[in-house]
C-alpha cells in the first residue's frame, strides 16, 4: 500500500493541543506520512508563538502560512481567512496531500477547507458535530459539510453529523486528542515545574502553592463590544477574593483587543498581588496547571472537555459554551460578578468531581491515525438522506 501523505494545518494554539497526540500517531504511523502546516495566530508571538512548542516537540514542518491581519473585529477576520484561502491553496497545491485535516470551528479552519475542498483533496474534519453557538457554530458545521471524513469526540455529535446528510459510514466517534493528553497528565498528578520559574509570564509572584485559580476568558465573536466590559467584572472579582491566581491572554478573535485591553488597564491602575499573566504554555504543562487548579474560570473549551476528563471544578461565564454537552463539574453563571464570586467560592470548597469520559477515554490519537491509514480517501459525496 503506497504511503498516503496528509497534510495537517495548525492555525492557533487551541488546535494544537486539539490535535498534538493524532499528529504524533500519524507521523509514526508506517502507512502515513506528516506534511505539517503551520498558520495564523500560531505563528505570533503575541498570541505565544505555538510553532516553538512544535519545533520542540520534534515535528518536521513542512510550511509556515503568515495570514492574520491586525483589528481582532469581524472585518478582519474575515479578511485574514480569505488571506489563509489564498495562501494554503497555493500549499496543498505543491504539497500534494492525500488528505488535509481541518480542526474544530475556529473562524479561520474554514479556510482549511475551502482550500483543500476546492481542489478536489479529501477533507478530514476533527471534532465536527458540537454545539457551541456565535460565528464558531457556523464555522464548524460548514466544515463538516465541505469534509469527506469526520472523526467527532462523542456520541451525540456523530448523529449530529449524521442528521446533516453525512454518510455515517464515513463518522467515526473517535473521541477528542486532547482528552489523549489529559489522561497522561493523570497518570503523574503532581505539579512537577514551577509555571512562573518555567515561563516567566507578567506580574506578580502570588504564594500559589496551596492553591490557585486557573482563568482562560476569551471574547465572545457575537458580543465582541462587550468584550472589555465581561474581563473586567472577572477581574473585580477574581482581584477582591485575593485568591492565588495564573491567567491565560485571550484567542485572536473578535473582541480580544478589548479582552487584552480591559487586562492592561486594571494591571496597570490596580497592581494586582494575586495575579500571574501567562500567554502560553505546553500542552502537557498546561494540562498538569489545570489538573492541580482548585478553579478553572472563565469560558475556555478546556473547561468543557478536558476538565469533565480531568474532574476539576469550572466556573463557565457567559454564552461561548452555551449548548455544549458537559459534565457536572460545570458551573455556569452570567457576567454578573456576584454570581461569577459566589461560584468560585462554592467550586473551590467542592474541591474536584469524578472523572467524566464524556469527550473520549484517552486514546484518540492512535484511532484516528489507524482509520486514515486504512478506510478509502474520496473528494465526493451527495446528502444521505
Amino acid at each position: 500500500m503506497r504511503t498516503r501523505k496528509i497534510a495537517v494545518v495548525i492555525t492557533a494554539r487551541p488546535s494544537y493541543s486539539r490535535i498534538k497526540t493524532a499528529i504524533k500517531a500519524i507521523d509514526e504511523h508506517p502507512e502515513l506520512e506528516l506534511q505539517l502546516v503551520i498558520s495564523g495566530s500560531a505563528l505570533l508571538e503575541k498570541y505565544g508563538s505555538v510553532i516553538r512548542y512544535i519545533e520542540k516537540d520534534g515535528f518536521p514542518i513542512r510550511e509556515k502560512v503568515f495570514t492574520v491581519l491586525e483589528g481582532e473585529n469581524p472585518t478582519t477576520m474575515a479578511k485574514s481567512t480569505g488571506i489563509a484561502i489564498m495562501e494554503l491553496s497555493d500549499v496543498f497545491y505543491n504539497l500534494k496531500p492525500d488528505a488535509v485535516i481541518t480542526i474544530a470551528d475556529r473562524y479561520e479552519t474554514i479556510a482549511t477547507s475551502i482550500a483543500a475542498a476546492y481542489q478536489n483533496i479529501p477533507l478530514i474534519h476533527i471534532q465536527g458535530g458540537e454545539v457551541t453557538g456565535n460565528i464558531d457554530e457556523k464555522v464548524r458545521h460548514a466544515n463538516t459539510k465541505l469534509a469527506d471524513l469526520h472523526f467527532v469526540s462523542t456520541e451525540k455529535a456523530r448523529e449530529r453529523v449524521i442528521k446533516m446528510g453525512e454518510d455515517p459510514e464515513t463518522v467515526f466517534n473517535t473521541g477528542c486528542p486532547s482528552i489523549d493528553l489529559a489522561r497522561i497528565a493523570k497518570e503523574n498528578p503532581g505539579l512537577d515545574f514551577d509555571p512562573i520559574k518555567k515561563y516567566g509570564g507578567v506580574g506578580a509572584n502570588p504564594d500559589w502553592e496551596k492553591g490557585y485559580l486557573v482563568v482562560m476568558q476569551h471574547p465572545v465573536t457575537s458580543e465582541y463590544e462587550k468584550a472589555r466590559e465581561h474581563i473586567t467584572k472577572t477581574l473585580e472579582v477574581v482581584y477582591e477574593l485575593g485568591m492565588p491566581t495564573f491567567w491565560f491572554w485571550p484567542n485572536p478573535d473578535a473582541g480580544s483587543d478589548g479582552t487584552s485591553g480591559g487586562i492592561r488597564a486594571f494591571r496597570e491602575k490596580y497592581n494586582p498581588q494575586n495575579i500571574r499573566f501567562f500567554k502560553n504554555m505546553e500542552p502537557e504543562d498546561f494540562l498538569k496547571l489545570i489538573l492541580n487548579a482548585k478553579v478553572l474560570v472563565g469560558n475556555s473549551s478546556v473547561g468543557i472537555r478536558e476538565s469533565a476528563f480531568l474532574g476539576v471544578p469550572v466556573v463557565n461565564i457567559g454564552n461561548r459554551q452555551a449548548g455544549r454537552e458537559r459534565g457536572h463539574n460545570v458551573m455556569d453563571v452570567p457576567h454578573i460578578p456576584k454570581a461569577i464570586q459566589e461560584a468560585i467560592l462554592y467550586q473551590w470548597e467542592h474541591g474536584p468531581y469524578p472523572e467524566d469520559p464524556i469527550y473520549g477515554d484517552g486514546f484518540a490519537g492512535k484511532r484516528i491515525a489507524e482509520i486514515i491509514a486504512k478506510v478509502p480517501l474520496k473528494f465526493t459525496k451527495r446528502l444521505n438522506y
